[in-house]
């Protein structure tokens, strides 16, 4: 289950909120970011301060950093000792909404399939352009295309040599022809 594509809040807490019940809020029984088998549950069950989850090993929630009053963080994280910890996943609180904060590999897998995307349609686009010719060979062709009228207009001012002329190979065409050819009559004498 992806939980960076959902958000919960409750209502009730949300003109409330302040750096001494955020914690709170976020442990409600609705929140699906929270996780009751944490470390925090068992501080409070034994109504303990919350300062004895640095001798506890295992699941734990920590409040990170605050702005008041709208932006709170709140990471989880767990504990393998007093002074060591891994971090696992960092929650923001804006006005109340809860939203799990992506990770590094998810912003850059979103970043690169944005790019590849942008850069496959520049593609497509620059294909439009393109043209080719056996005897003109690539070119760019970026005027806006003229209408069919205009383009009959054209063929019938050209004379026969123009187009004999520009129908005709080059001489590396002709060359490459014959030899072509003359590789073909040794594989198939008659």
């Amino acid at each position: 289950d992806n939980l960076l594509w959902i958000s919960w809040h409750d209502s009730a807490w949300i003109p409330i909120l302040n750096p001494t019940n955020v914690m709170d809020y976020f442990q409600s029984t609705t929140n699906p970011f929270y996780d009751r088998t944490c470390n925090n549950e068992i501080v409070k069950m034994q109504r303990l301060n919350m300062e004895h989850l640095n001798n506890l090993t295992g699941l734990e929630y920590m409040l990170l950093h605050v702005q008041e009053p709208i932006l709170y963080v709140i990471r989880k994280q767990h504990r393998h000792s007093a002074a060591v910890v891994t971090p696992l996943a960092d929650f923001y609180i804006i006005a109340g909404v809860v939203y799990q904060a992506p990770d590094l590999g998810s912003v850059i897998n979103s970043r690169i399939s944005t790019t590849v995307n942008h850069l496959q349609g520049a593609f497509d686009e620059a294909r439009t352009y393109s043209r080719y010719h056996p005897s003109k060979g690539y070119w760019w062709e970026f005027k806006e295309t003229e209408s069919k009228d205009e383009d009959e207009k054209k063929a019938q001012k050209k004379s026969s040599k123009e187009k004999a002329k520009e129908e005709s190979g080059s001489m590396f065409q002709r060359h490459r022809v014959n030899v072509l050819l003359a590789d073909l009559a040794k594989k198939f004498p008659l």
